[in-house]
């Protein structure tokens, strides 16, 4: 069971017991009994549960950053929001869109659910996090570690490598500056490894992904666009870093904005 279908049972559980009791067996109670103690709980735990649920399904949901896939952007161990309201108001678990309040914009850093194929509908959801790069309509070709959207080539710079790269990046990879959305972001290029070149035209409703780490990501490059209603909320803040080889707590992450 998925955490959102674990919390919209407990709070109907929790919410149906407390209902119960004051329904029907609270008024048979002398006026000295003791509340059962299952109603107790229920009452205790209904209201908490209840504001959990909203402020996750609604508001701001965490995330773990599981692999490298963006560096430099976001680190294994960053620990991230991400805002629940920004690409539509949904219901938890059905994930049905109640009204729209904004589309993804290129350069948008985007929580997903894993669009699985036919033979995978058996395993369970899995969130990915990557880089928006193509919207609906757009043309999108990437060739020589550089992306062309609508035939025009997205610009880059070569910058001097970060030192707290220096043991998280592979050996030989190159920091560049990519003039991709509003304020342009870094990424993670391996000039020697070659992988998948292509181009693919976004189809309405589909979005078009990558890592920043871009010759270390699984993405659109390899198993295509990314639905709209598989769009969990926008990234947009570190809260809390761990590394265990820094020792614990990466003070210096902490509070960072995502670009």
């Amino acid at each position: 069971m998925s955490f959102p279908a674990m919390m919209v049972f407990l709070v109907a559980l929790t919410g149906l017991i407390w209902l119960l009791d004051r329904l029907f067996l609270a008024p048979r109670r002398d006026k000295e009994s003791k509340e059962p103690l299952l109603v107790e709980y229920a009452r205790s735990f209904f209201p908490i549960i209840l504001l959990v649920l909203v402020i996750r399904s609604f508001i701001a949901e965490p995330f773990r950053i599981p692999s490298s896939s963006m560096l430099p952007t976001l680190h294994v161990g960053d620990f991230i929001l991400v805002n629940k309201f920004a690409y539509g108001i949904r219901l938890p678990v059905l994930n049905s869109k109640l009204f729209d309040t904004g589309e993804p914009q290129r350069g948008d850093v985007i929580v997903f659910r894993y669009p699985q194929k036919e033979e995978d509908k058996d395993k369970p959801d899995v969130d990915y996090i990557k880089r928006v790069v193509g919207v609906p309509g757009d043309r999108i070709g990437y060739f020589n570690k550089t992306i062309y959207i609508n035939g025009q080539p997205i610009g880059q710079e070569i910058k001097e490598k970060k030192p707290e790269l220096a043991n998280l990046a592979a050996a030989g990879s190159e920091l560049r500056f990519e003039h991709l959305g509003n304020e342009g972001h870094y990424i993670l290029v391996d000039p020697k490894r070659r992988l998948v070149e292509g181009e693919t035209v976004v189809a309405d409703g589909q979005y078009f992904v990558m890592g920043d780490n871009r010759d270390n990501s699984n993405d659109s490059r390899f198993w295509g666009t990314v639905p709209e209603e598989n769009l969990v909320g926008k990234a947009f803040f570190i809260w809390m870093s761990w590394d265990w080889n820094e020792g614990g707590i990466v003070w210096n992450r902490l509070g960072q904005s995502i670009d």
